[in-house]
């Protein structure tokens, strides 16, 4: 099975807007690939369909991954499938301690079908032993693990929380939409190492940003720009240096005189 995500004519809307318009992309496995592109252009909505999100209506085209047509899947069975999508704005659940969150995740990735749960469960000792390596790599203090998920989390926090999952998880492809929002510098350093160690053979990863800044520190193999919810430019990381430097404007202008 193919580890590649591969996108065709994807079509969404949300409500009566259609926001994807025939999305086309090729994510390879074990890469690190970037979608670029202005605000409103539907890169946070293609994140958010991949996953599974129920507020999209899908209609048409076609997501592909490990032989599947993930869009006849439920978000958790992506998931167990190996997807994994790092949100934008993470939701806040109180009661529910950060280390009780991840042991559940875990378990349900490793559940098989008509076995007890016990049985498959992860061991206590090997679980605190992972959360706490997860936890130096990303610079957390231990007493992270008792707090309610994401409860009076700052947005560094937050972020970091997102790439702790990822290390637990393990997944083959990782999601991450506009992590960079709303870190500083130094968060932003930190949640950056955490996926550049992560990334490579066993892991692709598809990020999503309006900037250059995340892509000095994760450094894509595979640029794609999106705008008015289609790929409308492919290539290497140059592209994005050239975003950087000129904006989207001229690429706005050179479509519509290609139109």
């Amino acid at each position: 099975m193919s580890n590649d995500l591969v996108i065709k004519d994807l079509r969404a809307q949300i409500g009566d807007k259609e926001i994807l318009k025939g999305v086309n992309l090729t994510v390879q496995g074990g890469t690190i690939h970037a979608i670029m592109g202005p605000n409103g252009s539907g890169k946070s909505t293609l994140a958010s369909v991949i996953a599974g999100h129920p507020g999209y209506e899908v209609t048409g085209g076609e997501i592909w991954y490990k032989g599947q047509n993930i869009l006849e899947l439920e978000p958790d069975e992506r998931s167990k499938l190996g997807l994994f999508l790092a949100f934008q704005y993470p939701v806040s659940v109180p009661g529910v301690t950060v280390a009780n969150f991840l042991r559940a995740a875990i378990n349900a990735h490793r559940a098989e079908e008509g076995k007890d749960p016990k049985e498959t469960a992860i061991p206590v000792a090997e679980f605190r032993k992972q959360l706490r390596e997860g936890m130096k790599l990303l610079e957390m203090d231990e007493s992270f693990a008792r707090r309610y998920l994401n409860e009076g989390f700052s947005g560094g926090e937050k972020k970091r929380l997102e790439i702790l999952q990822m290390t637990m998880l393990k997944p083959s492809m990782a999601v991450m939409d506009e992590t960079d929002s709303g870190l500083d510098i130094d968060a932003l350093r930190i949640v950056a190492e955490g996926v550049n160690r992560l990334a490579g053979p066993n892991m692709g990863v598809l990020v999503i940003t309006h900037y250059q800044r995340l892509l000095n520190y994760i450094k894509p193999q595979f640029v794609s720009v999106m705008m008015d919810g289609r790929i409308v430019r492919e290539g290497g990381p140059e592209l994005a240096l050239e975003l950087e430097e000129k904006g989207y404007d001229w690429l706005r202008e050179e479509l519509a005189g290609t139109a």
